[in-house]
């Protein structure tokens, strides 16, 4: 399988919610390619809505329900994938986020936030990256946060995750990238203007003004860019905010 016939492979998008988020987005941008998506969540009901716009547009995909905390149910989504074909990418945006001052952190929750955020991407690319360095190509790409970078008050349980998360990549990026697997780490630093932002933060984001939140579009055509990157020159971290965003 080479790197060009990579980008029509099956995309997994893992993470998906409603449609105007940012696996919404990384859904609908790599279905463009033509090549079958698999759409991955929580909520059978959310990841279906999805997939059928996908459908309705002329494209392919397949649906999953996944915990990605559970071993069980990511390799039985890796043996489900092997229905549709060459797997040319995989991509992990599971993860949430909450303010929470530190000492009200119960040890439930600083976990949960552990398994998610970085936890599930170790099961996920423990799946992906033996079949993709089989191939010799693919694309395993996650998305990180302004957390990621630098911890901050009452985010303590969310920088934790995010860290790890980061470092998890950069040593399989080191790993895998000789391997002919390209692994990306995107920082989305700052607000995203989608549905679950904007059904609980509507004045914050409209007091952002023109472009002062990240639009999901914008983030799903940098992570395509990553994946279609010519191999000679690979970006492992790339980091996105709004041109007004103060960093």
């Amino acid at each position: 399988m080479t790197a060009e016939n990579a980008v029509q492979g099956l995309s997994i998008i893992i993470g998906v919610g409603a449609s105007n988020g940012v696996g919404g987005a990384l859904v609908h941008r790599f279905a463009k390619s033509g090549g079958p998506i698999l759409v991955v969540g929580r909520t059978a009901e959310k990841i279906e809505a999805v997939a059928e716009e996908v459908r309705a547009n002329g494209g392919t995909a397949h649906t999953q329900v996944c915990d990605v905390t559970s071993p069980d149910q990511v390799a039985a989504l890796f043996d489900v994938a092997k229905e549709y074909g060459p797997l040319g990418s995989v991509l992990y945006n599971a993860g949430n986020n909450a303010i929470i001052p530190f000492e009200e952190v119960t040890p439930e929750q600083f976990e949960q936030f552990w398994r998610t955020g970085a936890y599930g991407a170790f099961l996920v690319a423990q799946q992906a990256l033996k079949v993709m360095a089989a191939q010799g190509s693919g694309s395993f790409l996650v998305t990180g946060a302004s957390a990621s970078m630098r911890g901050k008050p009452n985010f303590a349980h969310f920088s934790s995750a995010k860290g790890a998360l980061r470092n998890l990549t950069q040593s399989l990026a080191r790993d895998y990238g000789p391997k002919g697997v390209h692994v990306g780490h995107v920082v989305i630093d700052g607000v995203v203007n989608g549905d679950m932002v904007r059904s609980r933060f509507a004045d914050y984001l409209d007091a952002k003004g023109n472009n002062g939140a990240l639009e999901p579009s914008a983030i799903a055509e940098a992570f395509w860019q990553l994946h279609v990157q010519h191999p000679s020159a690979w970006t492992h971290e790339l980091d996105l905010r709004p041109f007004k965003e103060e960093w």
